[in-house]
């Protein structure tokens, strides 16, 4: 092996090592146990969502809660009625899975409710007025690796259409974020920013992709999309008008389903911006356990990782989690004597 080459191998693995390596909190109070939370989904069928939902439940289990899911199914006006619903009912803690209240939700919470934390519940993470903690990556690091990608893969120049669903506040900050960061690319040009419910991707992305072909034909290169859902149903009609150069890049979660068609190469998705889901659940589990001992947030932040095919080969796993030890730092923290 020439010396390059090694340098490019040891340099590959010092990246996987460093993204897999857990940097959260390792100290914080014992297990509150007996609690009954409430955690309401924005919508289960969101990879994201289903994956931070799926963490909590596992660490829930080591802090002996009992737990009740109720799903939005992506509609405001639903998740508006389970959390009025939610506030009124005797529990002692409410997780926001994915969405933010808007003003009419604030002015619902009373100002002795439960404890509440949320993930992806604001733009920004840490305390807020309502929330004990919010969770989320900083959006600006997101907007800066999609807008990266956007340069480095596809075809140039890059002609860029975003999705989003402007339902979501957190959805609106990151095309505000991304279109920002993508003025900054002398030769990058944002062609349309399109406005499509998660919950209604399924049936509009095949009329939106023959729509946009039209509309812009060639110069149409990169989608870019705050959820990874939309590309679950992008690849066969951009297969069936003939547009393999398109090339797909998603500023949302990490979804299981999307990391797995990147890692087999035939899919248009090129990136996915993915978030630590797991570990974000039980950092959910963890900041509530916070608020009921009394303490404060443990005011720690996840970085977002830049997943490509690349990446996953250097990788043993399709699942980016497996070798951090979240579990053990967590259960460590609330088992101490």
């Amino acid at each position: 092996m020439g010396r390059s080459k090694f340098l490019m191998v040891i340099l590959g693995c010092l990246f996987a090592l460093q993204a897999y390596s857990w940097d959260g909190p390792h100290s914080g109070p014992k297990a509150q146990t007996g609690k009954k939370i409430i955690f309401i989904a924005s919508d289960l069928r969101n990879g994201g969502v289903l994956g931070v939902k799926s963490g909590f439940m596992e660490a829930i289990r080591e802090l002996c809660w009992e737990v009740e899911v109720k799903d939005g199914g992506g509609d405001i006006n639903e998740l508006h009625k389970i959390l009025k619903t939610s506030l009124r009912a005797r529990v002692d803690g409410i997780v926001l899975g994915g969405f933010q209240p808007d003003a009419e939700m604030e002015d619902m919470i009373p100002s002795k409710h439960p404890f509440l934390v949320g993930w992806h519940a604001g733009t920004h993470p840490g305390h807020t007025k309502y929330l004990f903690a919010n969770i989320t990556t900083d959006l600006s690091e997101v907007a800066k690796l999609a807008a990266e990608s956007v340069q480095t893969v596809g075809s140039k120049p890059p002609g860029i259409v975003i999705i989003s669903d402007n339902q979501f506040v957190i959805a609106n900050e990151k095309v505000r974020q991304i279109t920002e960061t993508l003025k900054k690319c002398k030769t990058c040009h944002v062609l349309s920013v399109e406005n499509i419910s998660i919950n209604s991707a399924q049936l509009r992305i095949p009329e939106l992709v023959v729509r946009l072909n039209r509309q812009f034909g060639k110069a149409w290169t990169h989608t870019v999309a705050v959820n990874d859902i939309y590309f679950d149903n992008m690849n066969f009609p951009l297969k069936e008008i003939g547009r393999n150069d398109i090339t797909n890049i998603a500023a949302g979660d990490g979804s299981r389903v999307a990391i797995g068609r990147i890692k087999g190469g035939g899919s248009q998705q090129a990136v996915t911006v993915a978030e630590p889901l797991l570990a974000q659940g039980w950092q959910l589990a963890d900041e509530l356990n916070r608020a009921f001992a009394g303490k404060k947030e443990s005011g720690f932040v996840t970085k977002p990782i830049a997943i490509t095919k690349e990446f996953l080969d250097r990788s043993s796993s399709e699942d980016i989690e497996s070798k951090v030890s979240f579990r053990e730092a967590y259960s460590s923290i609330w088992k101490r004597r």
